[in-house]
Formats: C-alpha cells, sequence, structure tokens
C-alpha cells in the first residue's frame, strides 16, 4: 500500500508518519506545500525522510495560492460571520488539491492528513478529495478508536516520538496552537480556550508574528496606494516601496508614471503584510461556528488580507452598478459560508465564482488608505470608469440636467402606495 500523507513536520504529522507506516504497512510519501509557513520549512525533507517517508514533496504553491485563491475570494468580499477573513479556510483547498494530483502520479492508494475529529479542516481536506478524486481513499488516524487509545495527549506522542527517534521539539505544551499561511496566522486552544482571556493583554504579545499591538504602532500614519484592474490589486504605490521591496528580496518590479509598482498576487501580499503589520493591522479576536457544530475561539492575524479586503470595497464604490453591488453583497454570506465549510471545488461554489467575476470587470481604479494604529483610513479614491457623477449628486444646480427634482414626487408616491393601502386595511382610524 502507498500512502501521500499531508505533512507539516510539527509533533502530530511526525507521529502520523511514523504510525501510518507501521499500522499500515504502507510506502509512505510525505507532502508539504509551501503557502507562506516562512521558516517552519526548514529541514523539514530530512525529517521527513528519518521519520518514516521514502519520498518527500515540499512544493512552493505561494503564487498559485495568492492568484487563484486569495484573490477571488478577495474580489467576493467573503468575509465569514463578518469577522474571519477564510485564511485557514481558503489554503486547505489547494493543498489537498496538490496532495491528490501527487498520490495520482505515484499510483498511490491513499492519501492521508493529520486534522482532528473536531475540526473543519478534516471536511475541507475530504471533500476536495472527493470533489477531484473519488477514487482515492482517505485516512484519517484521529478518527481511530486505535489512534486515540494509543495517543490520548500530547504527552503520550511526545514519548512515542522519543522511543521511535523521531525528531521532534515539542517536550512541553505550548499555551496555544498555530496555523501560519500566506494571507493569515490563526492561533487557538489552550490558553484561547477560555473566550474571557484578553487576546491583547501584555501576557499574550509573545504570540503575535505578523503585527505589532495598535498601541506599538507608529504614532506618525503612512499613505499606501492600490491600483486595482478588474477586481484584482495589480500595483501598490508606497513612499518607501524601494526599500520595502529590498528588504522582501523583491526585484524586477516596473513602475508607472505615478510610481506604482506593479507586482504579482503573490508579491503584493508580502508588502501588504509587511505595511499592515507595521501598524497593527489585521488582528481579530472571534468565536466562530465551526461546521462540525461547535463554538471555538480563534485569534487571527490577517495584515495584508485587511488592507485588500478595505481597499477593494472603496474601488467597487466608485465603479459598480448599485443592483450589481447589491446582489453580489447578498451572496457573501452563502459564498463565505461555502468556502469555510470546505466546498471550494462544489459546482454551487464554482457558479458562484463565475458571477462574481462578471461583477468585476469594471471594478478597476486606486483607492489611496492611511495606516494608522490598527486603522485603515480612506483618504481618496479615483477610477477611469468612475460612476460617481458630482455634476448630478452635487447640491447645487445640476448643469447637465440630468436629475429633474419635481421626478422625486411621483417616484416617493409609487412606492409609498401599497404602505398607504396596508395602513388603511391594518390601521384604520
Amino acid at each position: 500500500m502507498k500512502i501521500v500523507v499531508a505533512y507539516s513536520g510539527g509533533l502530530d504529522t511526525s507521529v502520523l508518519l511514523t504510525w501510518l507506516k507501521e499500522t499500515y504497512a504502507a510506502e509512505i510519501v510525505a507532502f508539504c506545500a509551501d503557502v507562506g509557513q516562512e521558516e517552519e520549512l526548514d529541514g523539514l525533507e530530512a525529517k521527513a525522510l528519518r521519520t518514516g517517508a521514502g519520498k518527500c514533496y515540499i512544493e512552493d504553491l505561494r503564487e498559485e495560492f495568492a492568484r487563484d485563491f486569495i484573490f477571488p475570494i478577495i474580489q467576493a468580499n467573503a468575509i465569514y460571520e463578518g469577522q474571519y477573513y477564510l485564511g485557514t479556510s481558503i489554503a486547505r483547498p489547494l493543498i489537498a488539491k496538490r496532495m491528490v494530483e501527487i498520490a495520482r502520479a505515484e499510483k498511490a492508494d491513499a492519501v492521508a492528513h493529520g486534522a482532528t475529529g473536531k475540526g473543519n479542516d478534516q471536511v475541507r481536506f475530504e471533500l476536495t478529495a472527493a470533489a477531484l478524486a473519488p477514487e482515492l481513499e482517505v485516512i484519517a488516524p484521529w478518527r481511530q478508536e486505535r489512534f486515540r487509545e494509543q495517543f490520548p495527549g500530547r504527552a503520550e506522542m511526545i514519548a512515542y516520538a522519543e522511543k521511535n527517534k523521531i525528531p521532534v521539539l515539542a517536550s512541553a505544551k505550548k499555551p496555544y496552537s498555530m496555523d501560519r499561511n500566506l494571507l493569515h496566522i490563526s492561533f487557538e486552544a489552550g490558553i484561547l480556550e477560555d473566550p474571557w482571556f484578553d487576546a491583547s493583554a501584555e501576557k499574550a504579545r509573545e504570540m503575535y508574528v505578523l503585527s505589532v499591538s495598535p498601541e506599538e504602532a507608529p504614532d506618525k500614519a503612512e499613505h499606501v496606494e492600490l491600483v486595482f484592474e478588474k477586481g484584482n490589486c495589480v500595483a501598490v504605490g508606497y513612499h518607501e516601496l524601494d526599500g520595502l521591496l529590498a528588504d522582501l528580496k523583491i526585484s524586477g518590479a516596473k513602475f508607472d508614471a505615478e510610481n506604482h509598482a506593479r507586482l504579482t498576487p503573490l508579491e503584493i501580499m508580502r508588502v501588504l503584510n509587511k505595511l499592515g503589520g507595521k501598524h497593527g493591522i489585521g488582528r481579530v479576536d472571534l468565536v466562530e461556528n465551526r461546521f462540525v457544530g461547535m463554538k471555538s475561539r480563534g485569534v487571527y492575524e490577517t495584515p495584508g488580507g485587511a488592507i485588500l479586503h478595505f481597499a477593494h470595497r472603496q474601488v467597487e464604490s466608485l465603479t459598480m452598478d448599485r443592483e450589481v453591488m447589491h446582489l453580489r453583497d447578498s451572496l457573501i454570506p452563502k459564498y463565505a459560508t461555502l468556502v469555510y465549510n470546505g466546498f471550494w471545488f462544489a459546482p454551487e461554489r464554482e457558479a458562484l465564482q463565475a458571477l462574481i467575476t462578471e461583477t468585476q470587470r469594471h471594478v478597476t481604479g486606486t483607492v489611496r488608505l492611511k495606516l494608522y494604529k490598527g486603522n485603515i483610513i480612506t483618504a481618496g479614491r479615483k477610477s477611469p470608469l468612475s460612476l460617481y457623477n458630482p455634476d448630478i449628486a452635487t447640491m447645487e444646480a445640476d448643469p447637465t440636467k440630468a436629475y429633474n427634482q419635481n421626478d422625486a414626487t411621483g417616484f416617493i408616491a409609487l412606492n409609498a402606495l401599497r404602505l398607504k393601502v396596508a395602513a388603511r386595511v391594518h390601521r384604520p382610524a
């Protein structure tokens, strides 16, 4: 038997490799997707091979992640339950997609993951596999009684790792668990399971990775300009952009006449994460409703994503037809729930995406934002496709004669008709 395992190098998946190899007498292929974990990937291949994998794939999927997964949900303005920017949710279908592609190339019999039976990730991985490779078996050890009996807690996993010479750094329980990618970092479990615990307090200060607290952010605001074409951010302007690009090792950017650097989706995410983090932007502490039925408390850092969402909406406000915007907005809860619940490759999500792409045809323009101590403030917006007409909107005389205020009388009378009829029936004098 050959199994492709979603591998991160942490305690759980390191133990998983050896356990699967022993339990199933299987050939193990480890797969790790680079979706922006940064230094967490250092030395991962050698570790996987020492732990029991016969082969290890580590693939840089960051550009695909930004272009084909993050940017489409920005176009949809998708935020789950009004707060969560879907950082973990949107990474899972990409990871699972590539995992099943590798399984087919390797002629594997099954794929396996280390998601627990209490979380959302098990659903996201397995719904993706069902949609893309229904012939593959999916192995979820945490849902097997024998696995949970052998590893009722973290201490047993550490002991197993030591006995089997599995190289792991875990020796004491962390006060929380962390998941990182290009869009965000999530923190949950441990000390965060108490919803009364203040995740902004001094004792939680060391938890954060991408951002400073608003209190520690610079006392001087900074401006950034984002250029959009058809709903996607394509360029960024910033007064110290040359230095920032050099720090991020981004080279070869082309600048336009307004000194905006044209960047790839991956480069845009990296630049905005840096800027947003500097100003304490994108921290969210929420209690969310998991698909499996329970409530879960999570703390998130999404600096670049928060800026992109805000900027995109500002360009839409100038360029989208009212009814088109309202129709798309009415679909945001449904779309966000589909992504959160793992239905990225479901036909209903793909159908919604086609509609959303159509709504973005004219979402082209530039927005100027002020970043200051956790706040994103609009400082200007413009578009060659703007539907805003100051001559019509003016409170002064309308030089275009496009709007006759007398017309509002009949407009109001017709809209009031049903209210008057109902009032006479239900509220007689």
